[in-house]
């Protein structure tokens, strides 16, 4: 296991999140001997280089063909293997979406699907590589379990935890190379279990992936000015920690959910639809990509258009805590 500390935290941060994927495969690889792993001619581009390289019979490039590369990954798995699968996340998400409901979740092979650049940190490319519907996708199909790293540190603790994990999963990695860090010493990580950054009775940011760290920057402009505003990190968005939620619930007057992902049927309303079976929860502010096709550009431009910055944050929450009163 990869101990975090501030020197590796560093270089993960500057290889980005696919390298980082790349770089964690090939440290588990000899604890794995029955690890297999499956690419759309994404090798380069998912870091696995390295792993390529090292454990050639245990990479599969099954070319442009997503929905024969999850068929694949799940007679891999139907045989023993451990499979990691990855593609773009438009592609491993949306064109192998039947594949993947049939062949992982339906069947519960034991494959985890990576989708690498998802949200907008495709930037030029795009719309068609935009992993903006994705996580709505695979949160609606039964027995598939959904992750979302906050940082390049956590990809590593997902992808070891990902390696022991019996049961279909799709990993959502977001950001780019020099992926800002929100974890430089080591931490308890489990699927399944929120990790609360800080605490707050004012307001409460519940994130996950790239949005995490924003939102930490968010916090500090608005503890700033008085208020107190908690983080938590909701790196798994199924099953989701609904005891976490109820904590936060309980001692915060203001929810707010920040995801790199449509507005619709991500984090926000995985978080919105369990908030409705409570009584007295306080309200729910939703801050993610708009249900639109946007244009295409530099990642952080786009970020900064669709307001998933630190300070275009704070202002929304600001907002929202005025007309509370």
């Amino acid at each position: 296991m990869v101990e975090i500390n501030p020197s590796n935290a560093r270089q993960w941060s500057r290889l980005g999140s696919r390298g980082v994927f790349g770089q964690a495969i090939l440290a588990i690889a000899d604890q794995h001997p029955d690890m297999m792993v499956v690419s759309a001619d994404l090798g380069n581009s998912s870091g696995l280089d390295r792993f390529k390289k090292a454990w050639p019979e245990q990479f599969l490039n099954i070319g442009i063909a997503e929905q024969n590369m999850i068929g694949v990954a799940a007679g891999l798995s139907k045989e023993g293997y451990n499979v990691f699968a990855t593609s773009f996340a438009p592609f491993i998400a949306m064109r192998a979406a039947e594949q993947v409901r049939m062949n992982l979740g339906y069947m519960e092979m034991n494959v985890k699907a990576v989708a690498i650049g998802s949200g907008v940190s495709m930037a030029f490319l795009g719309n068609s590589h935009y992993g903006i519907e994705d996580a709505a996708v695979m949160r609606a199909i039964p027995n598939m379990t959904v992750v979302c790293p906050a940082d390049c540190a956590e990809i590593f603790k997902t992808v070891e935890a990902a390696a022991t994990f019996k049961g279909p999963m799709y990993i959502r990695l977001t950001g780019a190379v020099n992926n800002p860090p929100v974890y430089t010493e080591d931490y308890d990580f489990q699927i399944g279990r929120a990790h609360t950054l800080r605490e707050g009775t004012d307001v409460t940011i519940v994130a996950a992936g790239s949005m995490v760290h924003e939102s930490l920057g968010a916090a500090a402009l608005l503890e700033s000015e008085g208020l107190s505003v908690g983080v938590v990190n909701m790196h798994t968005l199924k099953p989701l920690d609904t005891a976490a939620i109820d904590a936060v619930m309980a001692r915060s007057k203001l929810l707010v959910t920040v995801e790199e992902h449509s507005i619709i049927g991500g984090l926000g309303s995985a978080v919105a639809e369990y908030k409705s079976t409570r009584r007295n929860a306080p309200p729910q502010l939703l801050i993610g990509l708009p249900d639109q096709f946007g244009d295409a550009g530099e990642y952080r431009y786009l970020l900064e258009m669709h307001g998933l910055v630190a300070d275009k944050i704070a202002a929304r929450i600001r907002g929202a805590l005025a007309d509370q009163h």
